[in-house]
């Protein structure tokens, strides 16, 4: 792991855009891999709900369709738009703040909310023309300040990519829940609380 982790070093200082656009497709392809696999999982186990008849039996196949429009997402746009982006926006940022400092974290982090995060998410969902959303709201700016604080801004591609590697497991385990009871619980907790502020 250690050899490889050298070898990503040197491939980025040598071909920094070409390695950013590689690692960025290899790693969206395989967090669709890693959904697919979760998705299915989920459906084939009696942890959270019951299995349908026809998912019990049946074999995991990876889509391999699915994974390519993923993964060239990851290389067609995220890898070389990222790339820049990260750049740009540490230069920028640097003009004006201390790196590390309270501001230089937190203007990265407005910036990339607000300007680069919903790009890149409509673009995403236009692209692979899915119904249903990603976590960004609430975690995001989580993930982008532990970035912008302790991620060089060489290798900060590569963590928001192993962030949605994971989130993409994460949502297709979500959405693969149906009915489960905890799912069912949240709704109606939701509800309730709604009804209170419209009553309010």
């Amino acid at each position: 792991m250690r050899r490889l982790w050298r070898w990503y070093q040197q491939s980025l200082s040598s071909y920094p855009v070409r390695t950013q656009v590689v690692s960025s497709g290899i790693l969206w392809a395989l967090g669709d891999i890693g959904a697919q696999a979760v998705t299915h999982k989920s459906a084939s186990s009696h942890l959270f709900c019951p299995p349908q008849k026809k998912d019990k039996d049946k074999e995991f196949k990876i889509d391999w369709k699915r994974v390519g429009i993923t993964s060239s997402f990851g290389f067609a746009f995220v890898g070389p738009v990222g790339h820049y982006w990260y750049e740009y926006l540490d230069r920028m940022v640097r003009r004006r703040y201390l790196p590390g400092s309270f501001k230089f974290v937190a203007s990265k982090v407005a910036a990339d909310g607000l300007l680069f995060g919903p790009l890149d998410l409509g673009l995403f969902f236009s692209y692979v023309g899915l119904a249903s959303g990603r976590i960004g709201g609430a975690i995001w700016p989580a993930v982008q300040i532990a970035n912008f604080r302790f991620i060089p801004v060489r290798y900060q591609l590569l963590y928001v990519n192993l962030f949605c590697l994971l989130d993409s497991c994460f949502l297709s385990w979500i959405e693969q829940q149906g009915d489960a009871a905890w799912k069912q619980w949240f709704t109606s907790f939701q509800k309730k609380i709604e009804d209170q502020k419209s009553n309010a």
